[in-house]
């Protein structure tokens, strides 16, 4: 009987190399083979072999290193030893009824094979090992066990991770790449989110040399949930939104659709504007925090005209006007930037940012956003972002 601190002790050997190897054509085969190295003497374990899935059949590719035994190649899925295997996920064939290898029973000395089943979202193996004798069921049975368990996890996890990073892909696709190159305003905008992917949104409706359109939201929550809205908002938004449309009607439209295709506790604010080529702004603010207008001397806030969507089917949505004068700076964020949190737990807040946009309103937009991520960051003493967080800075020249 293997002592149990020392069994322990290999096992997290074991794991810790799991973790490390790389993923690729090899690693199953390595860890069958580190498997053998770490626990072979202790377990009585021949080295393994490695069967791949294919149509109705697994395939051997991969024999045992060093062995002179002549393992059959395939083995139907349909096989009743096959079948009590993927069932339990490990099985020990002890019974010379019910085996994968008829084979084994050809060996001199006393042999049986022990299997393992390992899978990820495309794929299913199984790992054989022969078992000489002095083997401990429960000892084969924990072991096997735990590594199977082990393997199947990495898979899992690489696999969500893949498809969390693919949906930051989209996510990222969907943001801007470059803001419109318009004569009378200069704008920059960036996005963090707080987990790979976010639940914050910003984006440029270039209409015309008149005008263009910009708009800034935050869903509730972050990570998948809150990108999935996100993406349906900026896919509405980007279908809706065309010169000379009601941007109240189009919005109202909008919250209709968000009502009725996430959960009532799902919301997103937003923010959009369309500024003309004169400096005037018309703009409808569901529920987000006021973008802030400075002009050198006084600011200005431009406050909610209506709910936040997806509240109710319908909500009540009104216009609001402003005007962005030569040199003049206007600011949009979501409130990850304002609410971000000092060691202290005390909020940035909205007046530290407004001392940010006024010691920097003279640089260009690109500059001063970096101002403004950069304060709301040191203010966190860089910790990790706990929100998403998102400012765009536009300035009329």
């Amino acid at each position: 009987m293997l002592d149990p601190k020392t069994f322990y002790r290999k096992l997290d050997t074991l794991f810790y190399k799991i973790g490390l190897e790389t993923r690729g054509k090899v690693f199953l085969f390595t860890i069958a083979d580190e498997l053998f190295k770490t626990f072979g003497s202790d377990l009585h374990i021949e080295p393994g072999r490695i069967y791949e899935e294919r149509g109705n059949e697994f395939v051997l590719i991969s024999g045992a290193v060093g062995s002179s035994r002549q393992f059959t190649k395939k083995i139907p899925a349909a096989s009743e030893a096959l079948q009590a295997l993927l069932k339990s996920k490990t099985y020990i064939f002890d019974n010379p009824s019910l085996t994968i290898d008829k084979s084994i029973y050809n060996e001199k000395e006393y042999k049986i094979d022990a299997a393992i089943v390992v899978k990820d979202s495309d794929s299913r193996w199984i790992i054989v090992f022969e078992l000489a004798g002095g083997w401990v069921r429960e000892e084969i049975e924990f072991c096997f066990n735990t590594v199977r368990t082990m393997l199947n996890y990495r898979f899992i996890s690489e696999a969500a991770k893949n498809e969390m990073e693919q949906a930051a892909h989209i996510q990222q696709s969907l943001l801007p790449a470059i803001p419109p190159d318009l004569k009378e305003l200069k704008i920059a905008g960036r996005s963090q989110p707080a987990e790979l992917v976010g639940g914050d949104l910003y984006d440029y409706f270039n209409f015309d040399e008149d005008g263009f359109g910009v708009c800034i939201g935050d869903a509730s929550g972050h990570g998948l949930p809150a990108a999935l809205l996100v993406r349906d908002v900026v896919t509405g938004l980007r279908m809706g939104l065309e010169k000379h449309m009601k941007m109240v009607y189009t919005f109202k439209k909008l919250n209709n659709v968000i009502y009725q295709s996430v959960y009532s506790t799902r919301f997103i604010s937003i923010f959009y504007a369309e500024i003309e080529k004169d400096g005037i702004i018309q703009f409808v603010n569901a529920g987000h925090p006021a973008p802030i207008l400075f002009d050198g001397n006084k600011f200005s806030e431009l406050e909610s005209t209506g709910l936040i969507f997806g509240a109710l089917p319908e909500i009540q949505l009104t216009r609001g006007f402003a005007q962005i004068t030569p040199g003049s700076v206007l600011v949009l964020y979501t409130d990850g930037i304002i609410e971000r949190k000092s060691p202290t737990i005390e909020d940035f807040s909205i007046d530290r940012l407004k001392e940010v946009i006024k010691a920097n309103y003279k640089k260009n937009p690109q500059e001063i956003l970096d101002e403004i991520f950069a304060a709301s960051d040191n203010f966190g003493a860089r910790a990790k972002w706990e929100d998403d967080a998102t400012v765009v800075v536009i300035k009329r020249n």
